[in-house]
């Protein structure tokens, strides 16, 4: 296929520019993306089990629940029933007693189940939101602050989902003249930057509809309430966008009243008999319009949420209210939008599908890291025009730096994090702060540490590190059950072990890296940014 050389020029500027700017915050995004496909798994790693209250037989589900309710009135606005204990589960009923939805890092929630006697028994802790936080790192690639009560990141993350998308058109239509030719070439040798750009090419055009897809989404998940905003003035003006029906009841219902919770999963499981009952999430008990989240799980369906499927159910009717994300009940429009999020979350093929989107969400971290490595080397190349050598341009060395830094940086950092969880778990007054203190310091050292000592030397530091943080995860695990002084704790489910396995082998992925990157940084061209050798008039 041939494209005139101005058009191929213009979508050349435009691929290298969003790529460019926009390329840091994406890896963030990318890289912290593939971790939430398995942010249940690493819940159940770090979850301590000094927060945990033992699980209850399905049979006293109603008398905790009746209990419940009955010692504590803040519980009837909301609380969640847990029906399959995990690591992560600390509690069959959890609860909070402000009705914040926002991510409140030193808030406090109760949590309670039934003693041996067969009585309430109540606690209240801080929760550890390490999940939380990678998801937000996904969301917002670290970018602190509010702006209307979103998250600041949240909307420059929707604009780099903009550029993107972009960035993929542009790159697709250079790729066109040479795409049958060059598709899956891998081209090692002498020639470094060659392969790195085939490497680069490869990625991009086998993944090309989920990069497609996930820049969708990302500019409809940060931009909706717009859309919302725009829809409400152009289409419905004075109607309301969402109009409840009318509730059947003028008077508040009482929990006295409420129908026993083994009913509501006979129901819920008689209208979705494939699906897997996960939890329940009561709400507004004591108002006109109550009602019952019910969570379902199933490898064998899209789903809307990140971890599952929802029904609503009447907790005192027992009255399906909507099953609309309910996939063997949903309509035409619900599957529509069931799809759009499933295809983001990767909600659908069970545990395959997840490695399948983790995979893939590091593949496009490493597009946006090749290439800004790819733009560093070609303006040597540029530069040279016959020269034999040339001195690095001063702003071709901060971007390499920034590159080194802010990339390997979220790496070291949310590893750091994840190890922080366990180690300071004792020390520290409110574990979810050290996680944030912890990350942004690692991160922040990083970027520095690649600015003082330059693109070259402190990315072969730098990998070492995320070798070594990588390769403590697994040492932790290990030394919690050789040396249970130190006071740590290791699970040892499926999901659990996961963690470590996965962790050692990105530790030998890190490790190989640094020995490359370092025998590029020894043995490559003087006069590359990525070379520790300097030049003699430098």
């Amino acid at each position: 296929m041939k494209i005139r050389s101005d058009l191929l020029r213009i979508h050349q500027s435009l691929h290298t520019w969003v790529g460019i700017t926009t390329g840091a915050l994406l890896f963030i995004g990318f890289f912290a993306g593939a971790l939430t496909m398995f942010k249940q798994p690493l819940e159940r790693w770090i979850s301590a089990p000094a927060h945990m209250l033992p699980s209850v037989a399905p049979a006293s589900r109603d008398k905790l629940v009746s209990e419940l309710l009955l010692q504590h009135t803040a519980a009837r606005h909301e609380f969640t029933l847990h029906l399959l204990p995990r690591e992560n589960v600390t509690a069959p009923v959890v609860w909070s007693e402000g009705e914040s939805h926002e991510l409140q890092l030193s808030g406090e929630r109760w949590q309670a189940t039934l003693n041996q006697q067969g009585e309430l028994q109540a606690e209240k802790i801080t929760p550890d939101m390490f999940g939380e936080l990678i998801d937000m790192l996904h969301r917002t690639a670290g970018i602190p602050g509010t702006l209307g009560g979103e998250y600041i990141g949240v909307y420059i993350m929707g604009i780099a989902g903009i550029m993107y998308f972009l960035a993929l058109v542009s790159g697709l239509v250079l790729l066109l003249p040479t795409l049958v030719k060059d598709f899956l070439a891998l081209r090692p040798g002498k020639n470094r930057k060659r392969f790195w750009l085939d490497a680069h090419n490869v990625i991009g055009i086998a993944s090309l509809p989920y990069h497609i897809v996930i820049s969708l989404t990302v500019i409809v998940f940060a931009f909706h309430d717009f859309f919302y905003d725009g829809l409400a003035e152009v289409v419905y003006r004075e109607q309301p966008m969402f109009t409840p029906p009318a509730p059947k009841v003028q008077e508040p219902y009482q929990v006295q009243t409420l129908m026993p919770v083994s009913e509501l999963i006979a129901r819920v499981q008689q209208a979705a008999p494939q699906f897997v009952v996960d939890e329940l999430l009561f709400m507004d008990l004591e108002t006109v319009r109550p009602r019952v989240r019910v969570a379902i799980n199933s490898a064998q369906y899209i789903l809307q949420g990140p971890q599952s499927g929802y029904v609503i159910i009447h907790p005192y009717t027992g009255e399906l209210l909507d099953t609309s994300m309910l996939p063997t009940q949903a309509d035409a429009w619900s599957l529509t939008t069931t799809s759009f999020f499933a295809l983001h979350f990767g909600t659908y093929g069970g545990n395959m599908m997840r490695w399948v989107y983790f995979f893939l969400g590091l593949g496009g971290a490493f597009l946006f890291y090749s290439g800004n490595l790819l733009w560093i080397e070609s303006r040597r190349k540029k530069q040279k025009q016959g020269q034999a050598a040339v001195v690095q341009a001063r702003n071709t060395r901060w971007m390499a730096a920034a590159t080194i830094g802010i990339c390997l940086g979220s790496i070291i950092g949310t590893l750091a994090s994840l190890l922080a969880g366990k180690w300071l778990f004792t020390a520290a007054d409110n574990i979810n702060n050290a996680y944030l203190s912890v990350y942004y310091a690692a991160f922040l050292l990083a970027i520095g540490w690649a600015f003082y000592r330059g693109a070259a030397v402190a990315s072969v530091h730098l990998l070492w590190l995320c070798a070594a943080a990588s390769i403590a995860v697994p040492a932790t695990s290990l030394l919690s059950v050789l040396l249970p002084s130190l006071r740590l704790w290791a699970h040892s489910s499926p999901a659990a072990l996961g963690v470590d396995l996965t962790a050692l082998a990105a530790a030998l992925m890190f490790v190989y890296g640094a020995r490359l990157t370092a025998r590029r940084v020894n043995h490559g061209p003087r006069d590359s940014v990525w070379s520790a050798r300097r030049l003699a008039h430098e």
